[in-house]
């Protein structure tokens, strides 16, 4: 019998309180497409990102703060970037040992945007003064709620079996220039990339919207889950 994936979550962080904490909808996602999820802790040494590397099949870099622009070479341009330097010195420490040893990525918001720095692209820093658009990229609760649509594109595409895909949106960043390596799977009608893929890799995908929030209700968002977790198996 086949034994369950293990999952490592990167943590949510309470900087003020000096705090990890998580949303139950990434880990509730995760188990739903048959994983199991361990919250991961904020430090750690080489040698303990070596052991957690080793040990889990698969690795989700949730959504949270913004990734500091100096990891991408440049400056707070808007006075609206809420950095975390604990996660992005996590963050780096993790994915840079995961891609060495081929693990199984999936990134969420700010996932995606830390892949993406990390592989060498920039981002849009505010998108409502850097790029203005009729869409509401930040939409309010009901956070399940699909709000604009994206165009699907390669794997995306063949995994959902359609064209567009309409998605929940919760973010003032995005992708500007595309990093090292990475594809785009979707695009909003706005012109900003949604998803990427990275080719040479066994699995290493990223989206700018919010499955955990709707898998229980949207087949599509527990493809996603499901599409990760297979990989890791």
């Amino acid at each position: 019998m086949n034994k369950s994936p293990i999952i490592g979550v990167m943590p949510l962080w309470d900087a003020e309180r000096k705090s990890v904490w998580m949303l139950p909808d990434y880990l509730d996602g995760i188990k739903a497409a048959g994983g199991v999820p361990v919250v991961l802790p904020i430090e750690m040494s080489e040698a303990d990102a070596d052991r957690i590397v080793e040990t889990c099949d698969g690795f989700l870099f949730t959504g949270g703060q913004d990734v500091a622009p100096e990891f991408y070479g440049m400056k707070d341009a808007t006075g609206t970037v809420v950095p975390s330097p604990e996660r992005d010195k996590l963050e780096t420490l993790l994915l840079s040992k995961a891609l060495q040893a081929d693990k199984p990525i999936l990134g969420i918001c700010r996932g995606l945007q830390f892949i993406n720095a990390f592989l060498g692209g920039s981002l849009w820093q505010d998108l409502p003064s850097q790029h203005p658009s009729d869409i509401v990229h930040r939409q309010g609760k009901p956070y399940g709620v699909p709000t604009h649509k994206v165009s699907l594109s390669g794997d995306l595409r063949t995994l959902l079996g359609k064209d567009t895909l309409e998605v929940n949106t919760l973010h003032h960043q995005a992708i500007k220039d595309l990093g090292k390596d990475l594809i785009p799977m979707a695009e909003s009608p706005d012109g900003l990339i949604e998803a990427v893929k990275m080719v040479g890799k066994r699995f290493v995908c990223a989206v700018q919207w919010h499955p955990e929030y709707m898998f229980k209700t949207d087949g599509d968002s527990l493809r996603v889950f499901s599409w990760f977790v297979r990989q890791c198996g």
